[in-house]
């Protein structure tokens, strides 16, 4: 077995203020490499495409098992009014 250096608490560690935090994550968006509008655009219209595609595929398979389920189970039983 190897030998594993023991896990660290936090407990050794010095908080972090506030305001560091804040310019870190400042300096991490920064560096984020954000979409131009066309690629936005695009993205956009491949995701709802997806969706409108996903929601097309799953409504025609409930009403396709749900068919099925009422040919079953006798769906087509003929009722009488005795009145």
């Amino acid at each position: 077995m190897s030998e594993r250096s023991p896990v660290r608490s936090g407990k050794g560690r010095e908080r972090t203020s506030p305001v560091t935090f804040y310019r870190q994550v400042v300096a991490e968006l920064r560096k984020v490499v954000w979409p131009s509008q066309q690629q936005l655009v695009t993205y956009f219209l491949v995701v709802m495409f997806f969706v409108l595609f996903m929601i097309a595929i799953v409504s025609v398979l409930d009403l396709a098992f749900g068919k099925a389920v009422f040919q079953v189970f006798g769906g087509n039983k003929t009722t009488t009014n005795t009145q």
